[in-house]
This record gives C-alpha cells, sequence and structure tokens, in this order.
C-alpha cells in the first residue's frame, strides 16, 4: 500500500538577460494520473502508486537545436515510463527505479539518432536531472550540469554531482570548489544527452522527510546563486511559486547571462517520517544489474526486457583456408626437421595461433632449400 505522500510543486523558466531563446525546459508529471506539463509548472497531488516525475533540461547547439533537444528529452522520457512502467504489473521502487533509468537512456538514443539524420541539429545535446518520486523515496537520474538541492532543517544540500571539467578536477584534487565556481572552463560538460550513442546515467535515491524541499535548476541559477542563498530565500517564500520567481530575480540581477529555470517541490503527509534533528541526506548511487554502473549497490532481480536495437547483420562466411605450403615444382620435397612445439592459443584473444607459426616456419625452411639447391 503507497504511503500518504503529498506533494505541491511549481515550476518556471526564464530567458535570462543576454540570451534571445530559451533552450530550458522544466517537466512536472503525475505519473499515476497520467498528467504532465511543460509549461504551467503548479500542481498539488498525493503521490499515486506510479509516483510523480519531475525534470529540468538545458540544451545546447545553437539556433533552435538546443531548445529542440531539451524539448525531446522531456517528451520521451515521459512517454517511455507511460509506456514501459505504467503497465508494468510490478510496482515497486526498484523497478520504477530501472524504468526512470531506462527512460533518460532510451531519449538519449532517439536524441542521437535525430540529430545524426537531420545535419542541421547534428551535434545538439540537452543535460537532464529528473526526479522521480515513489512511495517515501526520491530518485534521482542525471546527466550534465543541472543540479538538485534538497532544503532540510534550515540548510540546502547537493544533491547530484556535476559531469563537468571543472568537478573533476575538484575531485582529483586540482582545483578547489571556490576555484572551480569561478573557473573560465565551469560550463564544459563530460556527457549529455544527443552527442553520443550512449550514456551512463548516475542513477541515485534518497528516502524523503517531512517538510523536505526539492529544488531543481539548470546552471542558469547554479552558477549565480549560491547554496546558502537557496536555503534562505526557501525560508523567506513559503509559497513556491512566490519562492521561484524570487530566485529567477536573483539570477537576473546578477547579470541573467543563461536561460534560468527551476522547479521547486515540497512533500508532506503523514506518510513520511518527521528527520531526526540534524539529520543531512546521503543520497545512495545505485547500480542496476544489466547496465552502466556507479558503485558497488546493487538492485537485485532486475530483468526486464533489453531496449530496442537494430539486428545485428549476418557475418559472411569465411573464406576457405588456402594451402599452408604450395606444392614445389613436382620435385620432391626434402625432408624437414620437426619444428619445435608451440603454444596452440594467443596470450590476447584466445585466438588459435599454434597452426599459423608452424605454417610460416615451414614456408621459410622450403624457400631456403630452394635457393640453395
Amino acid at each position: 500500500m503507497t504511503a500518504n505522500v503529498l506533494v505541491s510543486v511549481f515550476g518556471k523558466t526564464d530567458l535570462g538577460r543576454t540570451r534571445d531563446h530559451n533552450e530550458d525546459t522544466f517537466l512536472v508529471a503525475d505519473l499515476a494520473r497520467r498528467e504532465a506539463d511543460i509549461s504551467v509548472g503548479a500542481r498539488d497531488h498525493a503521490v499515486g502508486p506510479r509516483g510523480s516525475l519531475f525534470m529540468v533540461a538545458d540544451g545546447m547547439g545553437g539556433a533552435a537545436a538546443g531548445e529542440l533537444a531539451s524539448s525531446m528529452a522531456a517528451q520521451h522520457i515521459y512517454e517511455h515510463l507511460e509506456t514501459r512502467w505504467m503497465p508494468d504489473p510490478d510496482t515497486s521502487g526498484d523497478r520504477f527505479a530501472f524504468y526512470l533509468r531506462e527512460a533518460v537512456e532510451y531519449a538519449n538514443q532517439l536524441i542521437h539518432g535525430y540529430s545524426q539524420a537531420h545535419p542541421e541539429v547534428r551535434g545538439m545535446g540537452t543535460t537532464v536531472t529528473a526526479a522521480g518520486v515513489h512511495d517515501t523515496r526520491l530518485y534521482l537520474a542525471q546527466i550534465g550540469d543541472s543540479r538538485a538541492y534538497l532544503v532540510r532543517g534550515g540548510r540546502a544540500f547537493q544533491l547530484t554531482k556535476d559531469q563537468s571539467l571543472t568537478q573533476r578536477l575538484v575531485d582529483a584534487g586540482e582545483l578547489t570548489e571556490e576555484e572551480a565556481e569561478a573557473s573560465a572552463r565551469r560550463n564544459i560538460i563530460l556527457q549529455a544527452l544527443g552527442p553520443d550513442a550512449r550514456v551512463k546515467v548516475v542513477l541515485s535515491t534518497e528516502p524523503l522527510r517531512r517538510g523536505d524541499i526539492l529544488l531543481l535548476c539548470s546552471d542558469g541559477l547554479s552558477n549565480l546563486v549560491r547554496r546558502d542563498e537557496l536555503a534562505q530565500y526557501t525560508a523567506e517564500h513559503a509559497d513556491l511559486a512566490e519562492l521561484c520567481s524570487a530566485l529567477i530575480d536573483a539570477a537576473n540581477e546578477r547579470g541573467g547571462p543563461d536561460n534560468i529555470t527551476i522547479v521547486a517541490a515540497r512533500f508532506d503527509g503523514d506518510g513520511l517520517p518527521l528527520p531526526a534533528p540534524d539529520e543531512e541526506p546521503n543520497p545512495t548511487v545505485l547500480r542496476l544489474d544489466d547496465g552502466p554502473s556507479s558503485s558497488d549497490d546493487l538492485i537485485p532481480g532486475l530483468a526486464p526486457p533489453p531496449l530496442p536495437r537494430e539486428p545485428r547483420k549476418p557475418r559472411a562466411p569465411r573464406p576457405p583456408r588456402a594451402p599452408a605450403v604450395a606444392a614445389a615444382a613436382e620435385a620432391p620435397a626434402p625432408a624437414v626437421p620437426a619444428a619445435p612445439a608451440l603454444p596452440a592459443t594467443a596470450a590476447e584473444g584466445g585466438r588459435p595461433i599454434g597452426g599459423m607459426i608452424f605454417a610460416a616456419v615451414l614456408v621459410a625452411v622450403l624457400l631456403t632449400w630452394l635457393l640453395t639447391r
């Protein structure tokens, strides 16, 4: 039975001060009722057995390409959950986690395929931070550098890790977090949906507590508004619509060099426990047993059908192998000393090579004999 979890959510996107078009997209969806919204982001509902979905996508590629990539991501992630997750009789959280990751991978396939078929948008891509709520848990699927924060007990915590060059340098100890924030290379991301045929989705989970506020945002906000400021704005604006507007205004007042998008969701209901004093979120990165992994945590028992793939072309039959040694002009061949024993397989790949080396030695001996006659 699904716990009594209530969610109030609002999403908003803004052009910013310098861009002439908006490449960001957000999505708010009640999966139980099959209701999705990518424009007006206000929605209050109880989390049903099929869960809820919120996401932010930040497109890239110039002209209309980035806008197309981010909107395709929102559309295809939702549609894939609707067609694959909704009919599944297994409504467990593990199953939900699998389909969330699969939906992001599926969206990547479609965006990549579209860009390959349309040269005018080739190379287009988008970040995705998708938040799925199932029962009392939050699941996050991450590609790129859009972010998820959780505000709890008056403090803001970053739940996702940027898949960016500067974050990699921070992890390696080459940059401090302060230096990374000021770096001119902070917008270089290591993967996005679309440019490559395959992506590695980082999937994580966190138990929700009563009163938690989830913030999803593009880097148009996170590059300008610090984490501690997010907690401050959340405390000052109880209304989520006012909160989103205030944060966007703050980013614009600081220059607004990029599109700015935010989704804010507050969780309530007696199905959620109250947080313990000073309890901090500690997301667990999940590894599914049939795909790319980011940790040693395994969700057992998942064996759904794979994503559709192109059938493999049948391998052409190998031509018959030529004789190792050609006959030598009807003259009887001399006796050849036995070659030394050779290993049957190579050290790499395990392919048979002993016979090939023996044949080469035999040819060399015969050629030497013919030339010295």
